[in-house]
């Protein structure tokens, strides 16, 4: 299985990413991982993507977890296009990690 996996770096040599471990971060440097959201399942069995941790929408419902987990991604994929502070220069680097 092949991941690609977002790293956008800031002018100050900042990454900022969606946690995956298709790529060991550590080998980057010192880590600071953030929560973005909670994924959790309802009385009914529907699930749930909370992005209030970075004050965004509740997600949903979605059928299983794994929607709900693509739905998260998407939406911190999308946000984090939205949200480059000026006058900071971003570089964006993808990479192909096979597992």
């Amino acid at each position: 299985m092949t991941t690609e996996m977002e790293l956008v770096v800031d002018a100050g040599g900042s990454v900022r990413c969606i946690y995956d471990e298709a790529l060991d971060l550590r080998e980057i440097g010192k880590l600071q991982i953030t929560r973005a959201s909670h994924v959790e399942p309802d009385a009914e069995g529907y699930w749930w993507a909370d992005m209030g941790p970075v004050d965004g929408p509740i997600l949903g419902p979605h059928g299983s977890r794994s929607e709900a987990l693509g739905a998260e991604r998407d939406w911190l994929l999308e946000r984090s296009k939205r949200v480059v502070r000026a006058p900071t220069r971003v570089t964006t680097l993808r990479f192909l990690a096979s597992l």
